[in-house]
């Protein structure tokens, strides 16, 4: 893509940032949407806009309809998960609840493994162009199949609910006073902060500057380096349900496995950061793998800690004002990396070791930010 649309590393981290953007934006109105509007048709209207946006990207001629086409697919697809979430507190019991996200979390790590070594191969075959065109006609048949199948709740078929609650419901909460309550919150800061630096890295290495690192400084190729990659999905799918059980029999307790994991993030990066060019190839997979699990699948850990920190008429707000600041981590940090790679020039068309290190050294330090932030989180899993 840097050769085809004649993009320098800045260029490219901001067509990578700009699905962030919109998708950060977007999370607000995504929770007011699905309790108005339903997750269904918000879902297969913004969907729309993803199949546009991948089609958009895949024939750009320029940086320029390259970044509006990312951005359009970031708009589509920030109408999912909160919509998601939306069906499965409707469809599912409280107690189940944890459980479905951590499958629904599991599921995206399949999509991830999708975006690995399977688009590396499909892009060596037909190329970058073709394949984001075949990634929106994935798209537009999702659409359909959500149109046809999915429906917001039990009742538009006419069955029970399956909601627990007993006695009046609860009174409903405006958005302006939801905002007010979460955002004034001080136990709401250190699990936005922890999600702001802990998915920054993830979104930086594994969305965009693992692949280019492990072939410019390892010489690996694109079908290896993807290989690697895939052990990030690999962790996701793996941790998001060990995680969960983790944190609900074994440890009993959010806040221990959540500092659990930083811990672990922040060795895997200080290797990046300070053996960047002296890893063994078992060792860059291992750090995919436990990338996967301690900076992606935890965030399973995360969202139910938002969610728990607020009574339950106030969880749409608080989830939407969560999920913010993990792409919002992405957004900033993606651009800035690649800044800082281009800043130390390139050596046969390839970033310097020297360049990889100062971006590793920034994500290092986003990783004792993540770390300390823990320090600070409040349990909020009530024990029987």
């Amino acid at each position: 893509m840097m050769r085809d649309l004649r993009a320098g590393g800045t260029l490219l981290g901001l067509l990578g940032s700009a699905y962030f953007y919109p998708y950060a934006i977007m999370q607000l109105p995504a929770g007011l949407l699905s309790d108005s509007w339903g997750p269904r048709r918000t879902i297969t209207l913004f969907f729309s806009l993803a199949f546009v946006g991948s089609l958009v990207l895949g024939y750009a001629p320029s940086v320029f309809w390259a970044i509006v086409g990312r951005t359009l697919v970031g708009l589509g697809v920030s109408m999912l998960f909160v919509p998601t979430m939306k069906v499965l507190a409707e469809w599912f019991r409280i107690r189940e609840f944890a459980t479905m996200t951590g499958i629904l979390m599991a599921v995206g790590g399949l999509g991830v493994l999708t975006a690995a070594t399977p688009l590396a191969l499909l892009s060596d075959w037909i190329g970058w162009r073709l394949s984001f065109v075949l990634v929106g006609a994935f798209t537009l048949l999702l659409v359909i199949l959500v149109w046809l199948f999915v429906r917001d709740r039990p009742a538009d078929l006419g069955w029970p609910s399956p909601s627990e609650s007993s006695g009046p419901a609860p009174t409903p909460i405006g958005l302006r006073e939801g905002m007010k309550k979460v955002l004034t919150c001080a136990r709401f800061w250190p699990v936005a902060l922890w999600f702001f630096f802990d998915i920054a890295i993830f979104f930086s290495f594994g969305g965009l500057w693992g692949g280019p690192y492990l072939m410019q400084v390892y010489g690996l190729s694109k079908a290896t380096a993807g290989h690697i990659l895939s052990m990030l999905a690999v962790g996701m799918i793996v941790g998001s349900p060990v995680l969960s059980y983790l944190s609900n029999r074994v440890f009993q307790g959010r806040k221990p496995v959540l500092l659990l994991s930083s811990v672990v993030v922040l060795c895997l990066v200080a290797l990046l950061a300070f053996k960047t060019d002296a890893l063994p190839l078992i060792g860059l997979y291992l750090i995919s793998l436990g990338l996967g699990i301690f900076s992606s699948a935890i965030v399973v850990i995360g969202f139910t800690t938002a969610k728990e920190l607020f009574p339950v008429r106030m969880a749409g707000t608080s989830m939407g004002l969560i999920n913010l600041f993990p792409f919002a981590g992405g957004a900033v940090f993606q651009p800035l990396l690649g800044y800082v790679l281009e800043r130390h020039g390139k050596v046969d068309g390839a970033f310097t070791v020297a360049g990889y290190e100062q971006a590793f050294l920034i994500l290092f330090a986003c990783s004792v930010a993540a770390f300390l932030a823990t320090l600070f989180l409040r349990e909020t899993l009530v024990r029987e």
